[in-house]
């Protein structure tokens, strides 16, 4: 077969026979039906390619009109009267009275966000200010952290579940015997005691809609930024409820009071401010329980100690022997733990050690036998853990004595 139909000779001498005309007349038009399957797969890659392009062209058609139209002003629906929607524009604080259609006036309420044009006319309704900030401190997966996985505390435990996780779970026990449950639960003790740890498994054996945050979080340069924060976590707590809020490290917005006049501190106590209000303020607070953690509690303002915002003051102290033997227990159980290692031996030789450091202990004689190319981890390896952990310690408070 050849390129093109030209190319084929066509034998119309007088010598040429009529199988030899018919065989040359079939060749050209097998070439020219495989030249018009080349044009027919070429028209429609062009289509394709125009399509393509014309889609762009709307796109680009559509964002330069939308660049073209005049913005749209925030407001808020301030009445809604016989005569229309009074409504103030944000920045300036101008009123105007303006005319909605029968189905949005029924879906406006007073307080509502609307979006205005330039004659002052309601375009649409928007989605409730709540700053995204917030929206991300909401937790959508539980922790893998259950009351199982925390040792030494029982009393602690019990009692965290009984002011927060059973009136989320069991409201009826408490409407029958006709007492309010409790509003927040403070946990407060040495650094490493598994505050944090109690809080996670709260979030894990609930349902409530988890929200936590870090004080320092809640500290901000600009007036009101902090405060305008502590205000849109709680609404969206309340728009979530039943719902639990975890605050840690409370001390950095709830310290004492002082007579300061630096900016810092009066925007710390701004958002201290809002946050009592918010914890028991003139209006109700809703199905919405509060968890808060500190290792300062002598530094914690008496505001919001008292009763209405932490019902319950639960210090959580370093282990006992008994304690730091089940977490010795708990965190060695996926471990290849040698028959020598005794738990009760190594909570009596680790005094003052908190729930972190045991953890810590397992982690580092597992590596110890990692080092000696072994899978099983001995009761010397748990030794030397300790004594490089003790060590450790003391080159660090060496280095903070040379720094003081």
């Amino acid at each position: 077969m050849t390129d093109t139909v030209d190319e084929v000779d066509m034998p119309y001498d007088d010598d040429a026979s009529q199988q030899q005309k018919i065989e040359a007349l079939q060749e050209r038009l097998e070439v020219l039906e495989a030249q018009n399957e080349e044009m027919r797969d070429k028209l429609l890659d062009a289509n394709a390619e125009n399509n393509k392009y014309q889609q762009k062209l709307e796109r680009l058609t559509h964002e330069n009109k939308k660049l073209k139209q005049s913005p749209l002003f925030v407001a808020t629906v301030q009445e809604l009267s016989s005569d229309g929607v009074i409504i103030k524009q944000h920045g300036n604080n101008q009123e105007a009275l303006t005319e909605v259609t029968d189905e949005m006036r029924e879906d406006l309420e007073p307080d509502d966000r609307v979006a205005v044009n330039n004659s002052l006319s309601i375009v649409k309704q928007l989605d409730d200010e709540t700053d995204v900030r917030a929206r991300v401190m909401q937790v959508d997966q539980s922790p893998d952290v259950t009351f199982a996985d925390i040792g030494g505390i029982e009393e602690q435990m019990e009692e965290v579940r009984e002011t927060v996780e059973m009136p989320l779970k069991s409201p009826e026990m408490f409407e029958d015997v006709g007492i309010d449950p409790p509003s927040g639960v403070l946990l407060h003790g040495p650094p490493g005691t598994g505050k944090t740890m109690l809080a996670k498994a709260v979030a894990n054996e609930t349902d409530a809609t988890f929200i936590k945050m870090a004080g320092s979080e809640l500290v901000h340069k600009f007036i009101g930024e902090g405060a305008k924060l502590v205000r849109d976590l709680f609404e969206l707590a309340r728009q979530e409820e039943p719902a639990v809020v975890f605050i840690d490290e409370i001390d950095a917005i709830a310290a004492k009071r002082t007579e300061s006049k630096t900016s810092g501190d009066a925007e710390v106590q701004r958002t201290m401010m809002q946050l009592l209000s918010e914890m028991d303020g003139f209006d109700d607070r809703g199905d919405i329980r509060i968890i808060a953690a500190t290792n300062r509690f002598d530094m914690l303002d008496r505001a919001i100690l008292r009763p209405g915002r932490f019902d319950r003051l639960i210090e959580v102290p370093n282990p006992d022997v008994e304690g730091r033997k089940q977490i010795f227990q708990i965190h060695t159980r996926n471990m290849n733990v040698s028959d020598d290692v005794d738990f009760e031996a190594l909570a009596e030789e680790i005094k003052d050690a908190s729930g972190a450091d045991v953890k810590a202990i397992c982690t580092e004689a597992g590596m110890f036998a990692i080092r000696d190319d072994r899978t099983e981890v001995t009761m010397a390896d748990f030794h030397n853990a300790w004594e490089k952990i003790q060590q450790e310690e003391t080159d660090d408070e060496e280095v903070s004595r040379t720094f003081a």
